[in-house]
């Protein structure tokens, strides 16, 4: 909720889909103002184009893009956990 946005006080990562009931990505955009204006927080918001909720699990390994995004999404993954768990 952008409640519990406003009070995050560790790095955040956001991976949105942009076919989100869930999270639309008007919400995720309300995210990613409040998190750009906290200095303090690292964070990182993207929303990724043509792609619904669960797309970095669920997805038709034989269509190019779909296995394109959801390789993006795991390397931006794997990035953040190396940066901020290691």
């Amino acid at each position: 909720t952008v409640e519990d946005i406003k009070v995050v006080k560790t790095p955040i990562a956001i991976l949105a889909a942009e076919i989100d009931k869930t999270t639309p990505p008007e919400l995720v955009k309300e995210f990613s103002t409040i998190l750009d204006s906290r200095e303090e927080v690292e964070s990182f918001v993207n929303i990724y184009p043509g792609v619904a909720h669960g797309w970095t699990v669920r997805y038709d390994v034989d269509d190019e893009e779909a296995v394109r995004r959801a390789e993006e999404a795991h390397g931006k993954t794997l990035e953040w956990f190396e940066k901020h768990l290691s």
